[in-house]
Parts: C-alpha cells; sequence; structure tokens
C-alpha cells in the first residue's frame, strides 16, 4: 500500500489510534481527514449546539497534534484535511484527489452510521480503492463475548463475567503510532479547521461552563480522576460530590483512549476501580445490543411491552422539559442538563423513572430530549438507559420497581446541596422540606422567601396515585 487516507470520525486523538497505527505501519504516505457530515449537522435541532463546539475545539486540537507528532519524528509536518459537506460524498472524492490506496477507519456500531459506512465503502470499490475499519472504541464488540452457546448475551450480569474473563493485556494494549509517524503527509496548503459561522453554528455557552475540552481535557480529567478512583464506589451516586470521572463526553468523540482506561482500572484494583471498570462494561454492552438488536432504535427490545398504552400529555412532558414538575430533585436535574448539556448518571435514571413511571409519558420522547440535549450523547447508551429505566430494554428494572422522586432525592441529596445548587429560589427552604417544599405551611414559606405555587410549582402529580396508574399500565405485559 503506497498511499493511505485515515477517516477521523469519533475517535479525535493522535495516540494509541488503531486505524492511524494501521495506516503508519503499512502505508508510505499518509493523509488524514475529517469530516463535519451534513447529514449529522444539518438534522440538530439547534445552531447553538454545544457538541459541534466540542468537536470542533478537538479538531482543531488533533490537527496541531499530528503536525507536532510529525515533526517530533523528524518529518516536515502534517495535519488534517478538513471538510464540510456529506462524508459520503467527500470521503470518495477526497480519496480520488489524493490518491490513495486505501481508506481506513475505526468502527462505528450505529444504523445509521454502518449504513454510510457501507455506501462509502461501495463507493470507493467502484473506484478500485479499498475500505477497512477497525475496532477502536470498545473493548470487546459484536461477537468478541458470546454465551456458551454461542449467542449474544441479554442479560448484563453473566455478560459482565463472560467480558471479565476474557480481558487480558492483549485487549487493552496501545496501539503506538510515534515510529511512523514521518509518513504523514504534510499538510496541504489552503487546510484549515472551519469556524463555526463557516459551519452555520453559533457559540453556545461550552465556554462559560469551562468543559476541558479535546485530548489535553480528556487527559486532565483522567489524571484528576485516578486520585479519586477509590472513592468512586461510595461517592457516585451523590450529584452534589465530585464522584465521577466527567469522562463521557470525552469517550463519546474518542479523546481518551477506551483501552488506556480500561487498563488503568484492571490494573488498579480495589472496589472503586473495579466498580467503574463495571461501567465500561456496562458501555460494551449496550453497543453489542445495538449491533445485533438495531430495532431498538425506536422500539422496545422487549416486544410484549409495545403493548403498554402511554399517555398523550404534552402539558406534562413540557414541565418535564422545562423543570417545572415541582419535584426538587428532578428539577434540579432538569435545569443540569438545559443549562449544561450534561446530568449526573443517577439523576438520569431518576427523571427517566419520573417521566415514564410518575408522568406515564413514552420513553422515546425523553430519549429523543435527551439526544438533543447531552453533550455525551451516545445513541447504544442512551437507549439502553432509557430502555433500563422505563422496563422494556434487556435486563431492564422489573416495571413494577418504581422509584420514590422524593425518597431518591433524600438518600442521593440528604442536605440538597444539588437542589440548591440548580434550584435557588429553593435557597432558604429548611433541609426538612427540601425533598418536598409543598409541604411547608405558610409561615414556613414566608421564611424561606418562596410561595409554592408561584416562585416554585407544586407538584404537577401525586405520586402515590402515579404508582398505581403505572402498575395497572404495565399489567399488559402479563398477557
Amino acid at each position: 500500500m503506497r498511499t493511505a487516507l485515515v477517516w477521523f470520525r469519533r475517535d479525535l486523538r493522535h495516540f494509541d489510534h488503531a486505524a492511524l497505527h494501521h495506516a503508519l505501519r503499512n502505508a508510505q504516505r499518509v493523509y488524514c481527514v475529517f469530516v463535519f457530515d451534513r447529514d449529522i449537522l444539518d438534522a440538530l435541532p439547534g445552531r447553538k449546539d454545544r457538541r459541534v463546539e466540542f468537536i470542533r475545539h478537538s479538531v482543531s486540537e488533533l490537527d496541531d497534534a499530528l503536525d507536532a507528532l510529525s515533526r517530533t519524528a523528524g518529518g516536515a509536518g502534517a495535519g488534517l484535511l478538513v471538510r464540510h459537506g456529506r462524508a459520503v460524498e467527500v470521503i470518495p472524492q477526497l480519496a480520488r484527489e489524493v490518491g490513495v490506496d486505501q481508506v481506513l477507519a475505526n468502527r462505528d456500531y450505529e444504523p445509521a452510521a454502518i449504513e454510510r459506512d457501507s455506501r462509502v465503502a461501495q463507493a470507493l470499490a467502484d473506484q478500485g480503492i479499498g475500505f477497512v475499519d477497525f475496532k477502536d472504541q470498545v473493548i470487546f464488540e459484536r461477537d468478541e463475548v458470546l454465551t456458551q452457546v454461542g449467542k449474544p448475551f441479554s442479560v448484563f450480569t453473566p455478560y459482565k463475567n463472560a467480558w471479565l474473563k476474557k480481558l487480558d493485556a492483549f485487549f487493552v494494549s496501545a496501539y503506538p503510532v510515534e515510529k511512523y509517524a514521518t509518513r504523514l503527509a504534510p499538510r496541504l496548503a489552503g487546510e484549515g479547521v472551519p469556524d463555526l459561522a463557516a459551519l452555520g453554528f453559533e457559540a453556545s455557552n461550552l465556554a462559560e461552563l469551562r468543559m476541558p475540552l479535546g485530548m489535553s481535557g480528556g487527559r486532565a480529567l483522567f489524571d484528576d480522576f485516578r486520585g479519586r478512583i477509590d472513592r468512586y464506589k461510595r461517592t457516585r451516586d451523590f450529584p452534589a460530590v465530585k464522584g465521577v470521572s466527567y469522562l463521557s463526553a470525552h469517550l463519546r468523540f474518542g479523546t481518551v483512549s477506551v483501552r488506556e482506561l480500561a487498563a488503568a482500572a484492571w490494573q488498579h484494583g480495589g472496589e472503586g476501580a473495579e466498580t467503574w471498570l463495571n461501567e465500561l462494561v456496562w458501555r460494551d454492552f449496550y453497543h453489542m445490543i445495538l449491533w445485533h438488536h438495531p430495532r431498538v432504535v425506536g422500539a422496545a427490545f422487549k416486544p410484549e411491552f409495545e403493548r403498554v398504552q402511554w399517555d398523550d400529555a404534552p402539558e406534562l412532558f413540557a414541565a418535564w422539559c422545562e423543570a417545572r414538575t415541582g419535584y426538587p430533585l428532578v428539577d434540579a436535574a432538569m435545569r443540569q442538563l438545559n443549562q449544561t448539556g450534561y446530568m449526573h448518571n443517577r439523576l438520569r435514571m431518576v427523571v427517566a423513572s419520573f417521566l415514564t413511571k410518575d408522568l406515564g409519558i413514552d420513553w422515546r420522547l425523553g430519549e429523543r430530549y435527551f439526544a438533543d440535549q447531552l453533550i455525551d450523547f451516545d445513541l447504544a447508551a442512551n437507549n439502553g438507559g432509557w430502555q433500563w429505566a422505563a422496563s422494556t430494554g434487556c435486563d431492564a428494572q422489573p416495571w413494577f420497581r418504581i422509584f420514590n422522586p422524593v425518597t431518591q432525592s433524600e438518600r442521593f441529596d440528604p442536605e440538597g446541596r444539588f437542589i440548591r445548587r440548580y434550584l435557588p429560589e429553593l435557597e432558604a427552604v429548611p433541609d426538612k422540606f427540601i425533598h418536598a417544599p409543598w409541604t411547608m405551611g405558610g409561615i414556613d414559606q414566608a421564611a424561606a422567601r418562596v410561595r409554592i405555587g408561584f416562585d416554585y410549582p407544586g407538584p404537577v402529580v401525586d405520586h402515590a396515585l402515579a404508582r398505581e396508574r403505572t402498575l395497572a399500565r404495565f399489567g399488559v405485559t402479563r398477557a
């Protein structure tokens, strides 16, 4: 192979990169490209999208990193070819223009991505150019972890046990790129990373959030978390505490290496690291489910749950989206999502359960709202999480297990610190009322400087009554 093109997608780093590693080893000259894909960008709901800013920053950092990688190795410098168009058209055209023998990419498991890659591969084949992809975003993919009879798992615990049994140093070893970095093609004249306006977008509030971005941001977050990982199991469920890694967006866009993360947890040991590694196993599990069962995009994994009759309640759905449910932990979580594009994992379970089992609203509406809002949106994980909460998915929580939003609040934000951070109107509410402020009398409301029903809404639903409706609603699945 004389010349290769590496197509970066959700793997925005220059280190431990499977496709880049194989291209540099086997080709004499290697071009690198990233496409701001119109088929994705044009479908986004708004023009102030934090994800686009995250990606643009990461692409710019990757461009600089490839140049530095080449120069450090003694090369003449390098960089990304950055395009804005439809990837199904851009990649075959670019491959022809620069005269490559093969296009290499890291594998994507989402149905739309599989269709895109199939079309690109065919267009390249028509030109006599090869297309090859590699596992990079998960530890085990597709058919690598199967039951004893060779079938895909549908229950997490036996999958996890098989996953851990299979894990060894080989699967978390890095793909080095430094040795042949002089083979990176020089930067072409006139190349650069377009600004947001050129992409049709405007700046969001991402800069104000001071979120660590790109490879450098991922590295800083991981280094910080390694000092806290021993406390992870004890602290991960408390949103007011700095207990989680905050690496979800970096895993989504590949600015960190999942192999490096898994290796660090596996080698560190202890209950904190083991619990965190378990979350990476969940990630692989949901990607495996999506690969084998693409029908879960838009449909319940368990067909019998399609018989559940969800309520058509646009006003209640709007109250949920806009943090006006009257349940402080739910509303604080939704404000966190709306203001930052992030939500703590425990809270994702709480608000999903509330939407589906307190408000009786179809999980697909919540899934879609999360898809629009989350910086770390990942189809497999988002779909898996929503189907888990709604009890429609594989290995989901039982449908008769219904989170009490007040109990969840008392348990995981006992002092109301997280609630007060996002609901400043409740700042002066005493701890004994913070989880259910509608229980305050007039004198207490006056002392707390908040009028329930005016400054902060009363509950839009009675949890006890909603629970009974949900038990009746899901009863049809027994038939």
